[in-house]
This record gives structure tokens, sequence and C-alpha cells, in this order.
């Protein structure tokens, strides 16, 4: 991602696709995915609801500037499951997906082109299915304040149109404010010009 690239392509709800071959049936369900610690609980269901299929394969590719993914090929050859599932998240540019193929064994042997294919295929179909939707690349800031600044702050983020993640107000106040990536400077240049405001950033999403 460059500098000034603010946008990524995810998907908003979940999606399957199915490719046959040889009496094999892939499955794919493809999902909206932030949290790495989901995928046990994905897994697990996915077994629940398939108890009978031989393999679960899985792939991920996460955060908005697409850098961390993993793979797992759940006793298939090693090479034939999981990264051809991650190489359909690469060439069509998605990221917080992932992508589970649940395989049912048909009898034949595919051979290690035909695997890449077929987990390859199934992953294209849930993800055409999918609506693909580009979202922005905004940065999480806690704002703290004085009561007496608490109207400043407001008009300032109802001017702005932010959105507001949380707020607390008492004798010190805070309120936590999601910003398009490309306009922290603007926002920020703005808080700093309010007596006695603290900000500290805290994650990008």
């Amino acid at each position: 991602m460059s500098l000034f690239e603010d946008t990524y392509r995810a998907i908003d709800e979940p999606s399957e696709g199915i490719f046959r071959d040889k009496g094999s049936k892939f499955i794919a369900y493809a999902f909206p995915f932030k949290d790495e610690n989901k995928i046990k609980e994905i897994i697990a269901e996915l077994k629940a609801l398939h108890p009978k299929a031989r393999h679960h394969c899985w792939a991920y590719r996460l955060t908005p500037d697409r850098t961390i993914f993993r793979v797992n090929d759940d006793g298939e050859p090693s090479g034939t499951a999981g990264r051809p599932i991650l190489n359909v998240l690469l060439s069509m540019d998605v990221t917080n997906v992932m992508v589970v193929v649940v395989r049912y064994f048909g009898g034949t042997l595919l051979g290690v082109p035909g695997l890449i294919n077929a987990y390859k295929t199934a992953t294209q179909e849930a993800l055409s299915n999918a609506e693909i939707v580009e979202k922005t690349v905004n940065d999480v800031y806690e704002v703290q304040f004085d009561y007496l600044q608490m109207n400043d702050i407001m008009k300032m983020v109802k001017e702005l149109d932010l959105i507001v993640l949380g707020q607390e107000f008492d004798t010190n106040c805070k309120i936590t404010l999601e910003i398009r990536k490309l306009r922290v400077n603007e926002v920020i240049g703005r808080l700093d010009k309010i007596e006695g405001v603290k900000i500290n950033y805290l994650r990008t999403i």
C-alpha cells in the first residue's frame, strides 16, 4: 500500500461457492474477517456442518495494508490448497477476508494440478458471489478534554462529520473518534487549537 492510498477492498457478508471434479466436491466459504482468534471457532462450526468432509483448508489476509496472511493445507499435499486460496485473495486484491474450502473426497485422486485448480476455482466462485466493497483506512484516536471544552469539541465533530466510537462525559471527558487517514492532519490540527486537549493514537482499522 502506498503512502497516499487509503482505501482497500473487502467483503461485508459471508458468501459460498462450489466446485466439483471427478466426484470430489469443494465448498468454499468466504467470511469478513478481522480477528485471528476466531479461526478455531469458524473451523469448528464448519466441521460440525460437514462432519464427513475429508479436509477443511483455509487462507486469510488481514489489515488494510494487506501484510498479514496465513495458509493451511489441512492434510492435502503441501502447497495445493491454502496457497491457491490465498492466491485468489491476492489476485482479487481483497483483505480482511478468510476463505475455508471444505472437501468431500470422491474416490479419485486429482493430482497436484487438479487440487490447485479445485481450491482456486472454489475460492473464485465464493468471492464472485460476494459483494466486494471499497473501505477507507481509518485511524482511531482518543481525545481527552475538560468539561468546559465539550461544546467546542462536539461542534468540531459535527462540522467535520466524524465517526464517534465512544464517549464519556464527566468532569474529565473522553471521546473516541474514527478518522479517515487522509483527514488526520486536518482533524488533529483543529483539535490542537482547543486549549487543554490531549490526543492519543489508538490503532488503524
